[in-house]
Formats: structure tokens, C-alpha cells, sequence
């Protein structure tokens, strides 16, 4: 049976995703640094398991031995993706991941000719980050051709988990959007809209430095980009008072410190099972011409559990075109209407 190997899965997402390969027939191999926390994890599934570190190459290398598929869970991304990747190039195993880090995506991307080359395929975002938003962007540039202008943005009510928590903090007080094809650093919550999600959802959003800024460029080649959130009014404070204080909460001893107070875990079982995400999108061209679309998927971590297990199983049956990969890019824009509870308007 075709392979798949969960680096992480002792991790919150990476446990969740790990459960549900399980209950759907995959027995996965399970992977982390810590066999403390790795094999109790391993022993409840039933799953063989490897313990490694990303700087061990050797070892690392031997991990990845005749397996298919990499689902790398262990963050920050901007830390262990380039690792593990470079050990997926020399052992011709696929790379996902569910990072939603511009920098990380941006730098996988200009591996596309020694993945190719390798027959790799390197396909970074395979969860909430950036599945959704991805199928939504192409669905959009289909409907709009030579469309110049993309405006994405999502709302839901999950918490974060500690591993996102910990991303965004070293993100903190910084913006991102796409400005004729080049990315352009911009203020934290640069922009605000009242959007409609659908549904009777209607939130005040504001810009973030989502992953499709630098993803949905490579997918629909539209040139000009933004993302929004719609968040909280405490969140948007947060956000705001962060563009002043930005610099301060991104020096190491605070970093550290700020990191050593977020909890374990994330949103509980019934949280994920019943909640939903909303999003919305719009593209226009130079002639003002504008479409709009709207998705409904589950709650952001139920959602990144299912599409990310849906790929890599898509990946392990040989279905993984070699190269650097967007999600639409690879599979289409009704991908993400392959998983149960996902709609689009």
C-alpha cells in the first residue's frame, strides 16, 4: 500500500489529522522528534512510527525510505519546511505541508525546477491554509479572465492552536498584500470592509498576511492581491495598537516570552464538529467588470484535517504532478467541494 508519512503528529493538527487518516482505513506512519510524545500517540492508533529530528540528515533520510508522501505538521514552517524538503528532493518523496507562511511559500516555490526535475511534487498549504481561498481564487479567474484585482477574506469562530498562535506571533504588526505581481509590505490592518459573508454573516474585516498573497498569484496570475479577515472587535484592536508596537513585540526576549504563554492545543472537538467558515471573493478587470463568490466549508481545523488527508491520499495513488504546487493548481478549483459540508455560491 501506498505510504504516508505524519512529521508532527503528536502536535494538535498533526494528531487530529493522523486520528482521522485511522478512521478512514489509513494507517499512516507517524513521525516526530520526541518518542516520548510520539509513541503514545502511535500505540492509541495502531500506527507504526519514526522518531527523528530534521537536523539528523542521515537519519532523516532513512525516515523517508520508501515512503510516498510527506505531511509535515511541525511548525514553524519557517524553520523546519526548507529540511525537510531538501530530505524529499534527495529521497524523490512528495512534500505537503499545511503552512499558511508567505515566506515559506515564496521559497518553496523557487524550488519548482529541482522538483521537476526530481519528479517531486512540492505542494505547501494543504489545510484551512490555503485550500479554501485557492479553489475560490481560480474558481473566480475562470469566471473572469484577465481579471487584474483578486479581494479574498474569510470569517469563522474557532480559537487558534498553538502552533498557529506561535506562527502569527512572529508575524506581529506586519502586513502583506500583492501589488503588481510583487509582494508589498504594508501596515497590520492596512485595510477595513464590511463584508457580506452569506448567511446572515456580515463582519468588519481587515487585510492579514494570508498565504494566498503569495500562492493565488501562482495560481491565477492575477497581479494585484488582498486578503481579509473578518475578525472580533477585541481582535481588531489588537491588531491595530500591534502596527505601533510591532517592532518591540518582534525583539527576541519578548518573542520568547510571548511564546512561553500560549496554551496547548486548540478548539475542542465540538467546537470543530459543528462549527463553519465563511468566505468570500471578488475579482475585477481594467474595464471594472467584477465577479463575486462565496464558500462555506466546516471549521478551519476540521476543514484543514479533511483536505489535507484528501490530498495526500490523492498524492500516495500517484496523482501528484511534480514541481511546485498550489492546491487548485494541482487538483482544481471544486477540490475543496470534495469534502463533506463544503458548499459554493
Amino acid at each position: 500500500m501506498d505510504s504516508i508519512l505524519i512529521y508532527g503528529a503528536y502536535g494538535y493538527t498533526g494528531a487530529l489529522i493522523a486520528e482521522r487518516a485511522v478512521a478512514e482505513g489509513v494507517r499512516p506512519i507517524l513521525a516526530g522528534r520526541s518518542e516520548e510524545k510520539l509513541r503514545p500517540v502511535a500505540e492509541r492508533l495502531g500506527c507504526p512510527f519514526r522518531t527523528f529530528g530534521l537536523d539528523d540528515r542521515n537519519r532523516l533520510d532513512e525516515a523517508l525510505d520508501r515512503v510516498d508522501v510527506v505531511l509535515h505538521c511541525a511548525g514553524p514552517f519557517s524553520s523546519t519546511a526548507e529540511p525537510m524538503v531538501e530530505a524529499c528532493l534527495r529521497t524523490k518523496t512528495h512534500y505537503l505541508d499545511i503552512t499558511g507562511e508567505i515566506a515559506v511559500f515564496e521559497a518553496l516555490a523557487a524550488r519548482e525546477a529541482v522538483a521537476k526535475n526530481a519528479g517531486v511534487m512540492i505542494l505547501p498549504g494543504v489545510g484551512f491554509d490555503v485550500v479554501p481561498t485557492d479553489c475560490l481564487a481560480v474558481h473566480l479567474a475562470q469566471k473572469l479572465p484577465k481579471a487584474t484585482n483578486l479581494t479574498l477574506a474569510f470569517a469563522g469562530s474557532s480559537a487558534l492552536s498553538h502552533g498557529t498562535m506561535l506562527t502569527s506571533l512572529e508575524q506581529v504588526g506586519r502586513g502583506a498584500v500583492r501589488r503588481d505581481g510583487r509582494i508589498a509590505k504594508v501596515p497590520a490592518a492596512w485595510k477595513t470592509m464590511n463584508i457580506d459573508y452569506g448567511g446572515g454573516v456580515t463582519r468588519t474585516s481587515v487585510t492579514i498576511p494570508w498565504g494566498d498573497v503569495a500562492t493565488a498569484f501562482r495560481s491565477t496570475g492575477i497581479p494585484n492581491i488582498e486578503v481579509f479577515a473578518g475578525l472580533p472587535p477585541n481582535v481588531l484592536r489588537q491588531i491595530r495598537a500591534s502596527r505601533y508596537l510591532g517592532g518591540l513585540l518582534r525583539t527576541g526576549p519578548v518573542q520568547r516570552f510571548l511564546k512561553s504563554q500560549v496554551p496547548e492545543g486548540g478548539p475542542d472537538e465540538a467546537t470543530r464538529t459543528t462549527g463553519e467558515t465563511r468566505l468570500w471573493g471578488k475579482v475585477t478587470n481594467v474595464a471594472g467588470d467584477s465577479v463575486e463568490a462565496r464558500l462555506r466549508t466546516p471549521e478551519a481545523y476540521q476543514t484543514t484535517v479533511l483536505t489535507a488527508l484528501l490530498i495526500a491520499r490523492r498524492a500516495a495513488r500517484g496523482d501528484a504532478p511534480p514541481g511546485y504546487q498550489t492546491p487548485a493548481k494541482a487538483y482544481g478549483p471544486d477540490l475543496i467541494l470534495d469534502i463533506p459540508g463544503a458548499a459554493r455560491t
